[in-house]
């Protein structure tokens, strides 16, 4: 019968040993019974209980450990046939060391590893930091400096894991421990120097003094690190750069609170394992994520409105992102499909009832102005004229596509187009082949023979201060009444609401896996 890993007994710890407390993470251990000085030990694991400090004090067999989720120390192992052993460069050592500066690891605890004349280097340093970092910052540094890391040659502990998609669990490699059989210390020189476990202790002390870890050197290599890991490029790559000018700036204002904690969401769900985590972010741990990174934006304490619910906020995110069609960048996981016959119908969020409401309430004075016939032409006035309305600032310019004169020349130059051709992709659809009733400026120019009064007030209701309503011949104004350019306004207004409306259905049904949530995302895929 095999026995279940137990850590709900833990080992009786002899807490007055400093050596002993250099190695806490216990489970899973290595152990092999000591072989004669010219043949390898045959190292087995251990994972139904781990090592206690009583079975390395009597030293029975040769034990070794491998990494928990944190650490405060890293090792290499260079083998004795490696090309980088002392008696084949006899400066290859001071060049590993010398690799690691940019981290802050300046200072090695040196000594062999057993009888056969391999080296360990021990690093230590003073403040925690998690394992995969250190093992892919370490890596990544000696391999930019020309280290070939391979077994037999050059090892790192602990080693970068290659990530599981399937969730079975894999372990960090173990390393053997140190002054036992066949370990001793070694000065600069390489030379051997008597020494026990208080010995090491001492020179790890010294060595840890030194090692001062700059964890924003760490952040910029494993940012380049995890980008060529993944291999981030093109798109994804520019898709992540663009998350990253949006997010990095923080609050320069109020009002940005939902558009920052969105754009959060995206890149930790998207590209979280690739920055720096050590799996792709879900759940609480997605959640977490986005709160963190937005406390620590620079203007949050400044502009942020929303800090009481800031963790509330993040819920709805969370859950929002993970219902999308974006997936952890990497994986396969296919989009999830929805049938137009069967909508989704999972009811609007507090984001999206707002978003809605405020739309509807521009919608709203849009068309109290057209009735009252007094729907300015310029943007500086038609945006005072809205503000009237008890709309802010923010929101008008959020959704300045129900009212500014730009976007609604674009929108009904669309909507009098005679053919909508299908479009699948992600982009904006639209043929330029389709003639356009509006010139080069978007305005419609008063000598085109074509011009008729309905055209010409709808130049005057777009915007295009060079026509105001005003400029109308009396053969115009007697060919349409003020009623009648209301209407055909209202008329050409719907249009553009049916056609966005078209074009919604349309991409539902060509695009498979895209939700139907009110998310402020760029329609691009990493």
């Amino acid at each position: 019968m095999q026995l279940a890993p137990s850590r709900a007994f833990p080992s009786v710890q002899e807490g007055d040993d400093p050596f002993l407390a250099l190695w806490p993470h216990r489970y899973d251990y290595l152990w092999a019974e000591h072989p004669h000085p010219d043949e390898r030990p045959d190292w087995q694991t251990e994972s139904r209980h781990p090592l206690s400090d009583r079975l390395l004090q009597q030293g029975t067999m040769l034990y070794g450990v491998r990494f928990g989720p944190t650490t405060r120390y890293c090792v290499l192992d260079v083998d004795k046939g490696s090309a980088y052993h002392p008696t084949r460069d006899r400066f290859a050592w001071r060049r590993l060391v010398a690799a690691l500066d940019d981290l802050g690891l300046v200072q090695a605890v040196v000594c062999t590893s057993s009888y056969s004349g391999g080296l360990h280097l021990y690093f230590p340093f003073d403040t925690e930091q998690k394992t995969w970092a250190i093992a892919l910052a370490v890596s990544t540094l000696l391999e930019n400096a020309g280290f070939k890391l391979a077994p037999g040659q050059l090892e790192v502990f602990p080693n970068c894991k290659a990530y599981v998609t399937s969730g079975e669990h894999s372990l960090y490699n173990g390393h053997r421990l140190p002054m036992q059989a066949g370990s001793y210390l070694l000065n600069q020189d390489l030379q051997m120097i008597w020494g026990n476990q208080e010995t090491f202790v001492q020179h790890w002390q010294f060595a840890q003094q030194r090692n001062s870890l700059d964890t924003k050197a760490m952040d910029r290599i494993l940012k380049a690190a995890r980008r060529r890991q993944f291999r981030v490029t093109g798109k994804a790559d520019k898709f992540l750069n663009d998350l990253n000018a949006e997010i990095e700036q923080g609050w320069t204002g109020p009002g940005q609170t939902n558009r920052l904690l969105g754009r959060i969401a995206m890149r930790s769900y998207i590209f979280g394992h690739v920055l720096y985590s050590d799996k792709p972010l879900e759940g609480n741990a997605l959640s977490r994520d986005i709160v963190t990174t937005a406390q620590a934006l620079p203007g949050y304490a400044d502009w942020c409105q929303h800090q009481q619910e800031v963790e509330k906020r993040a819920q709805d995110w969370m859950h929002a992102i993970e219902q999308s069609h974006y997936f952890h960048y990497g994986t396969d996981k296919p989009p999830v499909a929805l049938s137009p016959d069967q909508p989704d119908e999972q009811a609007p969020n507090w984001n999206q009832q707002q978003e809605a409401a405020a739309r509807d309430r521009i919608q709203q004075a849009i068309a109290n102005l057209l009735e009252q016939a007094a729907l300015p032409t310029g943007i500086t006035k038609r945006f005072d004229a809205l503000v009237t309305y008890g709309l802010s600032g923010t929101t008008l310019y959020r959704h300045r596509d129900l009212w500014h004169p730009r976007y609604l020349q674009n929108a009904t130059s669309g909507a009098l187009q005679s053919a909508v051709e299908p479009d699948c992709s992600w982009a904006a659809s639209g043929s330029t082949s389709h003639t356009n009733l509006l010139g080069e400026n978007g305005c419609k120019t008063l000598p085109e023979a074509s011009s008729n009064p309905l055209e010409r007030l709808e130049l005057g209701a777009i915007g295009c201060n060079s026509l105001p309503l005003g400029d109308l011949s009396q053969t115009e104004t007697r060919n349409m009444t003020q009623e009648e350019g209301i209407a055909y306004i209202k008329q050409v207004l719907n249009q553009v609401k049916a056609r966005r409306q078209v074009e919604t259905a349309r991409k539902r049904q060509c695009l498979a896996g895209q939700d139907q949530l009110s998310l402020p995302f760029d329609q691009a895929t990493p």
